[in-house]
Parts: C-alpha cells; sequence; structure tokens
C-alpha cells in the first residue's frame, strides 16, 4: 500500500496541515525572546560615541577610496594634506560634513546588529550543553548583518554623498543636508538610488562576520587559558586588545568591497553595477586600486571598533544589572 501523506482532520475538523506555520510561529516567537533592549541601547551607544570622535578620519578614508582621477576631485598627497586642505578650506565643518547620517548610520548599525547577533546567537544556542562553534559565530554575525544592512543602507548612501560634496565642484553643494539628500535621492533616483552599493554591501556582511566571530573566539581562548568561564568579564585594556585584532583581520580580509560600495554610491562617476566598478578599477589602478584609503580606515576603524565594544561591554553589563 502506497504511503499517504500526513494530512489528517482532527474532531473540530481543522486540518493538521497548519502545523508547519505554527511551528514557524514558535520558532519566530523563541527567537523574538531573546531580543533583548540593551543590546539595542548599548550598540547605538558605542556607535555614536566612536563616530562623532573619529568622523574626520571617515571622510578622509571615502575620498581617497573614490579617487579615480576625475578632474573634479580635490588632489591629496596623504592623510595630512587631506586633512589640512579640508580644514583650510573649510574649517572644522568641512571635516564633519555628511557627520548625521554617519551618527545615525553608525548608531542604527551597531544598535542593530548588536541586537540580532545576540538573538540569533541565543536563539542557537538555547537548551544546548555546548558553545558555539566559530562556523557558528560567523553564520549569526552575518545573518545579523543582512538584517542590519537592509534597514540601514539608504542612510550610508546619503553619507557618501555628503562626504564627496567638494567645495569646488561645479554648481557648489547638491545637498543642504542629510534629510535633503534622501529626498533628492529618491526623487531622482528612486528606491534604487537608496539602495547603491546594496550588493557589495551584502558581501561586506563577511567583514562583520569576520570581526565577531574573532572577537568571540579571541575572548574564549583568552578565558580558556586563564581558567575562568568562557563569558567572564574581561578589563577595559584586554576589550580593546580583543577589539583591535579581531578589526585588524576584518578589514585586511575584506578592505575591496568598501572601494566598489563607495564607488558605486558616488555621485560623480557612473557604474553598470558592481563588475563595472571591478573591471574598471582594475584596468586603470590595478590591484592597488581595491585598496585605496586603507591607511586612514585602519586608523579610523580601529579605534572606533575598541571605543564601541567597550561602551557596549561595560553599559550592556550596567542596563543588564538594572533590570
Amino acid at each position: 500500500m502506497s504511503s499517504a501523506p500526513n494530512h489528517t482532520v482532527d474532531e473540530t475538523g481543522l486540518s493538521n496541515t497548519t502545523v508547519p506555520a505554527v511551528t514557524l510561529c514558535g520558532h519566530a516567537q523563541q527567537l523574538f525572546s531573546h531580543v533583548k533592549i540593551e543590546n539595542l541601547i548599548a550598540g547605538l551607544s558605542g556607535g555614536v560615541v566612536s563616530t562623532l570622535v573619529l568622523h574626520p578620519l571617515d571622510l578622509v578614508k571615502i575620498r581617497f577610496a573614490v579617487n579615480d582621477g576625475l578632474e573634479l576631485r580635490p588632489k591629496y598627497s596623504g592623510l595630512i594634506h587631506c586633512v589640512r586642505s579640508v580644514w583650510r578650506q573649510e574649517g572644522l565643518r568641512g571635516l564633519y560634513q555628511g557627520v548625521t547620517p554617519n551618527v545615525w548610520g553608525a548608531g542604527a548599525s551597531w544598535g542593530l546588529y548588536f541586537l540580532f547577533y545576540n538573538a540569533i546567537k541565543g536563539y542557537r544556542v538555547e537548551g544546548r550543553q555546548t558553545e558555539l562553534s566559530a562556523t557558528e559565530h560567523l553564520v549569526s554575525a552575518a545573518e545579523a548583518g543582512i538584517l542590519t544592512l537592509t534597514l540601514t543602507n539608504p542612510i550610508w548612501v546619503t553619507k557618501t554623498r555628503l562626504v564627496l560634496q567638494y567645495e569646488t565642484g561645479p554648481g557648489g553643494k547638491q545637498y543642504k543636508g542629510m534629510l535633503d539628500a534622501l529626498v533628492k535621492i529618491y526623487r531622482h533616483e528612486g528606491v534604487p538610488g537608496l539602495y547603491k552599493g546594496y550588493v557589495p554591501g551584502l558581501f561586506g556582511t563577511s567583514h562583520g562576520a569576520l570581526q565577531f566571530m574573532a572577537y568571540e573566539e579571541l575572548k574564549r581562548d583568552y578565558n580558556k587559558y586563564r581558567g575562568v568561564p568562557s563569558d567572564a568579564k574581561l578589563n577595559p585594556m584586554e576589550y580593546i586588545s580583543m577589539a583591535a585584532l579581531s578589526k585588524i583581520f576584518a578589514v585586511a580580509t575584506t578592505y575591496p568591497y568598501q572601494v566598489v560600495r563607495a564607488r558605486l554610491q558616488d555621485q560623480h562617476n557612473t557604474y553598470n553595477g558592481v563588475i563595472d566598478v571591478m573591471r574598471r578599477t582594475w584596468r586603470n589602478e590595478g590591484a592597488f586600486g581595491f585598496y585605496k584609503g586603507i591607511v586612514p580606515n585602519l586608523i579610523r576603524v580601529t579605534p572606533a571598533c575598541c571605543i564601541t565594544f567597550v561602551v557596549y561591554e561595560y553599559l550592556s553589563e550596567f542596563l543588564r544589572e538594572l533590570k
């Protein structure tokens, strides 16, 4: 006799085919039970603090990343020369051009990332006696990164556009601020304009995934070496060391996607997608073109990551103790 599908009707006359939907709903509720508001607040705070301190280096990094030889762009001979030139022409305000979407973007990104990452990690570890493996940390961080990028990509597009406004450009500055940029990009380019750079950004989730995997593994191995529980609290210098090492590892591995993404979002040049950016960059600048801006980027992101992680670790601990 052939086997029949698992389809029965209970005493109420309702089909049991609703069970998978109920199971899915149960998994969703289980996942949401691990959503902790303190992770959002602590991550957001860390991102905002580090961005306010180090935004000028982010501006320098992006200007170097898109430096493809166009005549309209200012020419810089190095990091110090770029900072001096912007300061001389526009003052402190010039160095903080694009800071509003950067603060919003960094705050929202770090807050959402820590929120999603800890929820996914908590869901995976629930009911288990063993810790997550390096691969599971990697996958959890990648999933958190995709969710975060989907929600925040329009903010990063406006930041890039504002950072790449030059006083010497034709017609002066195109955008008055973050809201003006969002409205104009949507009006002239639609939703696709707000999601420029999304595809390389998806590849960029590997950056956060590698960073969080390295951070978790470093903390766990270090605590095992000390003979204490793997989630034992560290002192500020230990958190800084773990954060710095994990960030340097992630940047060195994934930096080219940031160059591709910045060039796609640049309003002064037009590309026909990721492949076109990669082909033209390779043809005109070689392998070096994919690493333009990496020095100011490392100088910026390493302390930014350290500040963010230290603020996150201590503030989340403080908020948990208040509950």
